[in-house]
């Protein structure tokens, strides 16, 4: 590994698989509230927007963490980053399993988010390093073991548990993080040289120049658009449980519809990868974000198990993608040397996007008595979302022609 050969090499992909273990035992710090969301709504007395703050919190913390441990990567290595977040994670899962209030979840919470994070937007931009022209489905895969931890781990917790309730599933992450992430960790030490960083400097500077952007102003509006196509997102990621509980078909069926969601997320997330690495990333997520809003629309309908279980399918197709296709774009147009930081804050806003989501569904269900408005709020979000990506694309389309004609 001492040249730009390095760059899609067999190492390259065991770095994927080993990625994509810690990324599935790491992330369900982000599922794992909304699992047991109406257990806490009845535990502490709240009403829906209220029990929806605990997963507030821990995607404030999340967000913040995406840039907070990105940037700590890029100076650190994603070992160490690992490591710290992993203790950090542990920790606050042990302490939430005793938790007195929901005040004190909610800080909790914000701890777990911010340590869950390194698994994610910095494990992510580690694998965008190791790649140049299969990036896009490297990343995918990276990012798919967001949706598998929120598929697997909540149900096997719930059968090892056998009721036991949310304060043993918190003591048993506690143990788990430890016993799985840390080691984990460990296996990432070796890093990019420094001569396949520089392979992919000029590729990355000649896309950001044709745009007529600078990095920073770039950066801004991916960041405007993460923010706007995840409060649609959230909708029914968030309250796909709760949704179940109201209609009385439990929240077992409900947490059942969140996991094919989350596994139609993963082979939306594989199938976008491989189109990223043919149409590019601002294409790829436009082909995803028009998907997903045709999706959202298709709850308005829908009210019988048979249609929900369809529509939730559809909607974790159309999705998957989305979220990974920001890393792509932000490796293909910015400075390699600087990923950590930049991906981690496009992350940052894709997740802050995530938990104004998740509170103001709560809140216009409270308001409303159902969540059919949250729903046609999450559609108005999503069409911010598809106006600045064709924005930027077709300034990008323009710029490249006017420079051809030169």
């Amino acid at each position: 590994m001492t040249d730009a050969l390095v760059l899609d090499s067999r190492y390259s992909w065991i770095r994927v698989g080993l990625a994509l273990l810690i990324a599935v035992a790491g992330n369900v710090g982000m599922w794992v509230v909304t699992v047991v969301l109406p257990e806490l709504q009845a535990e502490f007395g709240l009403s829906r927007g209220a029990s929806s703050l605990p997963y507030v919190a821990t995607m404030i913390g999340f967000a913040t963490g995406n840039l907070g441990f990105g940037r700590l990567s890029d100076r650190l290595g994603i070992t160490a980053t690992l490591s710290l977040a992993a203790l950090l994670v542990s920790a606050g899962y042990g302490l939430a399993a005793f938790a007195p209030s929901i005040a004190v979840l909610c800080v909790l919470q914000l701890a777990i988010g911010f340590g869950t994070a390194a698994s994610f937007g910095p494990l992510i931009a580690d694998t965008s390093q190791w790649f140049l022209r299969r990036r896009g489905l490297a990343v995918a895969i990276t990012a798919s073991g967001n949706y598998l931890s929120g598929a697997f781990w909540p149900p096997l917790l719930a059968w090892l548990g056998d009721g036991a309730g949310w304060r043993w599933v918190y003591g048993a992450l506690a143990i788990m993080t430890l016993v799985v992430v840390l080691p984990l960790a460990q296996t990432l030490r070796p890093e990019v040289p420094e001569s396949a960083t520089r392979a992919v400097e000029t590729a990355a500077a000649s896309r950001t120049r044709a745009t007529g952007l600078s990095p920073r102003a770039l950066q801004w509006l991916l960041g405007v658009a993460g923010i706007a196509c995840c409060v649609a997102m959230s909708m029914p990621q968030v309250h796909i449980v709760a949704l179940c509980v109201d209609l009385g078909f439990g929240a077992v069926v409900g947490g059942q519809m969140l996991s094919l969601m989350l596994l139609g997320g993963v082979a939306s997330r594989l199938v976008s990868g491989v189109l990223a690495d043919r149409l590019g990333g601002v294409t790829t997520l436009l082909i995803g974000s028009g998907l997903q809003a045709l999706a959202l629309l298709l709850y308005l309908p829908a009210g019988g198990l048979v249609s929900l279980y369809t529509v939730s399918l559809i909607f974790g197709l159309s999705q998957g993608g989305i979220v990974p296709s920001y890393a792509v774009i932000v490796r293909e147009y910015m400075p390699a040397r600087e990923a950590g930081n930049r991906v981690g804050f496009v992350m940052m806003m894709t997740i802050l996007g995530m938990a104004l989501g998740g509170w103001l569904s709560g809140a216009i269900y409270d308001w409303s008595g159902s969540y059919a408005l949250a729903f046609v709020n999450g559609f108005a979000w999503n069409a911010v979302n598809i106006a600045i990506m064709l924005g930027i694309l077709m300034r990008g389309r323009r710029a490249g022609r006017a420079i051809q004609t030169v």
